[in-house]
């Protein structure tokens, strides 16, 4: 023991005589006084976004300007001021006039979680790398699984983002139901899954990272409302059949991120159970609504699917970016990947939930189930509720105003919390209009009071909100559309080139 603390100390002393850099670096003195100064900062940035009705959305900056003023600030920049300048040059997203993407404000206390997450630095690959977060995770995915309205031969992982997640489901619907098993032997036939046109792209982005093809990918065409046409489900699957591809999967948007409609859950479902299909929902966006007692009718038909995406950083108010990826039989989470890794993976015929890197594409991951446990924890199921509800019941408000406005009109009703519109002239084709409407939503960038992003429907372009803070009010809608109208009153924005 003795020669071990000689030892110790020899190599605490060489540290400190040739790497006094990295001795400061890891004071945690050092550490504990910046991350006071931080904690303060935030605290007033999230004050001043909440309550200032004066603060704005962005600064808006232009990509090279913005990159011109990082550059310099790495060669002189005060290093004591990194903190607050980035602070300054970013999407407030806790700020009720940003109603843009799909990014929720963070519940405070995830800052927290997502700093004890960094500074830990449990890898999660095998058990022994991170042994709370891996039982933890657990818990969470039983949690959703029973949500869901699955059963306890359910189960399922976190993942990182729902890119990865829907990817991941695809290839375990792969394994289960394509006649040949394609991560062993390669393709010997042409695969495809059916999927709405109006889904999010990172499908089709997954079928072809599968090697399906553009033709792999069969778009099933939206009705007017812009969701799945289930009457032509039948149509498309003979004309696959006809042309040689296997359909193995059809997969259902809850809601499509464009629009925040949702597809026909219960059609599809049936559907994929008579032709012996995977059924996988993402539900990225909405599949939260089953946490709301309101609006949990938006996801009918959810339990039947053979697999679910629901993000935790969209409508569970966590930092980016965690995933639950949940399967009707848990066994389906655990035959996706067959490769060996006898460093870090014992073989076992039995179920070894615990080491996770045989699940998932990550060997590592970040601790994101700490903070799923830390809300269910700290506040219960009951503050999803809220929370989806809340946003839920703005976005039917919104809607309602834009149609009592004459000079606007909706692309569709909402059912949930994304509202897309246009403003409408009868003078003016829709080429000029999609101009005019383009041109409004960049003015408004610019502006950086409010926060919007952009679609095109069917040719139409249209403005695009999405109602993620709970702070957002219905006086916070008629200003944005009295900016707008500002917009549209200045001569220099009619037409827009």
């Amino acid at each position: 023991m003795a020669f071990f603390i000689c030892i110790t100390t020899a190599k605490s002393i060489h540290l400190g005589m040739h790497n006094k850099l990295l001795q400061a670096a890891y004071t945690p003195e050092d550490f504990r006084e910046k991350g006071h100064q931080l904690i303060d900062e935030l605290a007033n940035h999230l004050e001043k976004q909440l309550y200032d009705e004066k603060a704005k959305t962005l600064d808006w900056h232009f990509p090279e300007d913005e990159y011109a003023f990082w550059k310099q600030f790495l060669v002189a920049g005060d290093k004591n001021e990194l903190f607050s300048q980035l602070l300054q040059r970013i999407t407030n997203v806790h700020n009720p006039k940003c109603i843009g993407h799909q990014v929720t404000p963070t519940i405070p206390i995830t800052a927290l979680t997502a700093m004890m997450s960094g500074m830990l630095n449990n890898g999660m690959a095998v058990y022994e790398m991170g042994m709370a977060p891996t039982a933890i995770e657990r818990i969470v995915t039983d949690i959703l699984c029973k949500k869901l309205g699955y059963t306890t031969n359910s189960g399922g992982f976190l993942t990182s983002g729902g890119t990865l997640a829907n990817l991941t489901a695809l290839l375990a619907a792969r394994k289960a139901k394509a006649s040949s098993d394609v991560w062993v032997n390669g393709h010997k036939k042409a695969l495809g899954v059916m999927v709405c046109e109006e889904a999010h792209y990172c499908i089709a982005r997954a079928a072809k990272i599968m090697g399906l093809g553009e033709k792999g990918v069969i778009k099933i065409p939206s009705t007017e409302a812009f969701k799945m046409n289930t009457a032509s489900l039948e149509a498309h699957l003979n004309a696959a059949t006809a042309n040689n591809i296997e359909v193995f999967a059809i997969i259902g948007s809850a809601p499509s991120t464009a629009t925040g409609i949702y597809d026909d859950l219960e059609t599809i479902a049936a559907f994929s159970k008579k032709h012996n299909l995977w059924f996988h929902v993402d539900g990225a966006h909405g599949g939260a609504a089953i946490f709301s007692q309101k609006y949990k009718h938006t996801v009918a038909g959810i339990q039947d699917a053979d697999s679910v995406v629901i993000d935790g950083h969209k409508m569970m108010m966590m930092p980016a970016i965690t995933t639950a990826l949940l399967f009707k039989d848990r066994e389906h989470s655990h035959t996706t990947f067959s490769q060996k890794a006898d460093y870090l993976l014992t073989q076992s015929e039995d179920e070894d939930w615990y080491n996770l890197a045989k699940r998932t594409f990550e060997c590592t991951k970040i601790m994101m189930s700490i903070h799923w446990y830390t809300l269910f924890k700290t506040y219960g199921e009951e503050i999803f509720d809220q929370y989806v509800t809340q946003l839920y019941d703005m976005g039917a408000i919104f809607g309602d105003i834009i149609t009592n406005e004459p000079n606007f009109e909706l692309a569709v009703k909402p059912v949930s919390n994304i509202v897309c519109f246009r403003y409408i002239n009868d003078n003016l084709d829709t080429t000029t209009l999609n101009k005019i409407n383009r041109g409004i939503r960049q003015q408004l960038l610019e502006d950086g009071t409010f926060y919007i992003v952009q679609t095109t429907l069917k040719d139409k372009h249209y403005m695009r909100c999405t109602v993620m803070n709970p702070f957002t009010t219905v006086n916070h809608f008629k200003q944005l559309l009295a900016v707008i109208n500002e917009i549209i009153s200045a001569k220099n924005l009619i037409p827009l080139g």
